[in-house]
């Protein structure tokens, strides 16, 4: 088993109080970093969190109320982090979305797509500059969220999909211009994850059509902790030849997503009713 000391090490999320953002600050933790969570108002439960963060024996987490799309509350988280960790920010994760649901062509609007964009998109370029600003480097690891809705359709996710191929594209640009600087950028994109936000836009009856029709087995859908530690170990230095990439994280259900996966399923089904 490979084991990490992060001690000393500071750590960013953007939305880190709940579902992926929150899985990936426990794997941190747990290897001794400090991490600093970044969450909007009345959105965390301050006490549950840090019984979390107690149970792998890991520092306490940071909390700091803020709005990633506004500039002045950047700006003063930032201020805020340089009074514990004066060096700046090792591993900042971009981990915030904003989901404007649309049911049909009628409901594109051009401000709910800025907003969208302000939202998922751009604080991974923002953080990563006003980092660089505030403390004189960039961040060494930088990790954007994204999803497969960029490739695959969600009822109403359009402009999340937008959003999330949009951020995969500075991805690569923010890695050519960082790689001087010692830092390394990388967007994952995970598959069906069952969190908050997800059952938010699609429900707990997506989940249950899914694993009950035998779309695909319960196993493959995708836990916090599944991404967490992908989020984990993309930071842990072991995987600093990779710069620039878009890295898939899904159980491969991509390519076995298909009608014969689930003719397979369904007869097997059948003959286990039989």
């Amino acid at each position: 088993m490979i084991t990490l000391d992060m001690k000393g090490t500071s750590v960013l999320i953007t939305g880190g109080t709940k579902g992926i953002g929150l899985a990936s600050a426990l794997q941190f933790a747990a290897a001794g970093a400090q991490t600093y969570l970044t969450y909007k108002w009345g959105s965390a439960d301050e006490q549950e969190l840090k019984s979390q963060f107690q149970a792998v024996h890991g520092p306490e987490p940071i909390l700091l109320q803020a709005d990633v799309s506004v500039d002045e509350d950047t700006d003063r988280i930032l201020e805020d982090i340089s009074r514990t960790s004066p060096h700046g920010v090792d591993i900042f994760v971009s981990n915030v979305g904003y989901a404007a649901t649309m049911k049909s062509l009628d409901d594109y609007k051009k401000r709910s797509l800025f907003k969208t964009l302000e939202y998922s998109t751009w604080p991974m370029v923002e953080y990563t500059r006003k980092i660089k600003k505030r403390f004189g480097s960039y961040p060494k690891k930088v990790i954007g969220i994204s999803s497969d809705g960029p490739d695959h359709f969600y009822r109403g996710y359009d402009f999340v999909a937008a959003s999330k191929a949009l951020l995969e594209f500075f991805g690569k640009y923010m890695s050519v211009h960082l790689l001087e600087e010692g830092s390394r950028v990388n967007v994952i994109r995970f598959g069906t994850v069952k969190t908050e936000s997800f059952s938010a836009i699609f429900g707990q009856e997506f989940f249950d059509f899914v694993v009950d029709q035998g779309l695909a087995p319960k196993e493959v859908i995708l836990t916090p902790e599944d991404c967490g530690k992908a989020v984990f170990a993309l930071a842990s230095g072991f995987m600093d030849a990779m710069n620039g990439q878009i890295i898939n994280v899904d159980y491969g259900m991509p390519f076995s997503d298909n009608t014969m996966m689930r003719y397979q399923l369904w007869k097997k089904q059948q003959e286990s009713e039989s």
